[in-house]
C-alpha cells in the first residue's frame, strides 16, 4: 500500500471518529475527495457528472462501515460504483433514444411505432438513431441548414436535430446558449424539424404515408 493509500486511511479512520454532518467529519472527507477525484475513472458522455455527483452521495453515505479497506483502495472502490452508475445510465440514455425516434407522429397526429418490424436475424433493433445522425451530419441537399429561426441562421435543423433529438440536449440549455426563447425553440422544431424527420423516416421505410 503506497504512503498516499495510508494516508486516505488516516483521514477516512479520523472522520468516522465524528457523527454524521459534523464540520469535524467534513474536513476529513473533503481531504479524501480532492485526493480521489483525480483517480475517478473518466468517460467523454454527457451523463458523467451525474454519475460522479451519485457516486460521491454514496461515498459520503458509505465511507463509514460500507468501506473495507482490506479488500482495496477506496479509488478502487468508488470506480466500481461509478463504472455501474454509468451502465444505469447510458442503458437508460438508449432506452429513452429508442422511445423518442420511435414515437414520431404522423401527419394526423397518431403515434406511429416506426422502430417496429426493425429487427435484424438475430432479434435485435438497429439503430436507427445512428443512421438519423448520418443522415442529418450529411444534410446532402442543404435543406437542414437552410431551416432556421428568423434571425438566427446558427439555429436550424441540422443544429436542432443534432443537438435535441441525438445528443439530448435539454430545450433550457438550447435557450440560454442562443438566446432564443424556448417556446420559440421548440415550436420551430415541431413545424420545421420534426416533418423533415418524418420525410427521412419514410424515405427508409422506418414509417409509412
Amino acid at each position: 500500500m503506497s504512503d498516499l493509500d495510508l494516508q486516505l486511511r488516516e483521514w477516512i479512520t479520523e472522520a468516522c471518529r465524528y457523527p454524521p454532518g459534523s464540520p469535524q467529519r467534513q474536513r476529513q472527507l473533503t481531504k479524501v475527495i480532492r485526493v480521489v477525484s483525480g483517480k475517478l475513472w473518466r468517460e467523454s458522455v454527457a451523463y458523467y457528472q451525474d454519475a460522479v455527483q451519485q457516486t460521491w452521495v454514496y461515498f459520503c453515505k458509505n465511507i463509514c462501515g460500507g468501506y473495507d479497506p482490506n479488500l482495496g483502495t477506496v479509488s478502487t472502490w468508488l470506480n466500481a460504483y461509478l463504472k455501474r452508475r454509468l451502465q444505469d445510465f447510458y442503458i437508460d440514455t438508449q432506452k429513452r433514444r429508442s422511445q423518442e425516434v420511435s414515437t414520431w407522429q404522423d401527419k394526423g397526429g397518431e403515434v406511429v411505432d416506426v422502430i417496429a418490424g426493425l429487427a435484424d436475424e438475430r432479434g435485435d433493433v438497429e439503430p436507427i438513431w445512428e443512421k438519423v445522425q448520418a443522415w442529418a451530419q450529411a444534410d446532402v441537399t442543404g435543406e437542414l441548414r437552410s431551416l432556421h429561426i428568423e434571425g438566427h441562421p446558427e439555429v436550424n435543423c441540422q443544429v436542432l436535430i443534432l443537438r435535441r433529438l441525438l445528443s439530448e440536449t435539454s430545450w433550457k440549455d438550447l435557450a440560454a446558449e442562443y438566446g432564443i426563447s424556448i417556446p420559440t425553440l421548440s415550436s420551430f422544431y415541431r413545424r420545421q424539424c420534426v416533418p423533415r424527420l418524418r420525410n427521412f423516416g419514410e424515405s427508409e421505410g422506418y414509417v409509412t404515408s
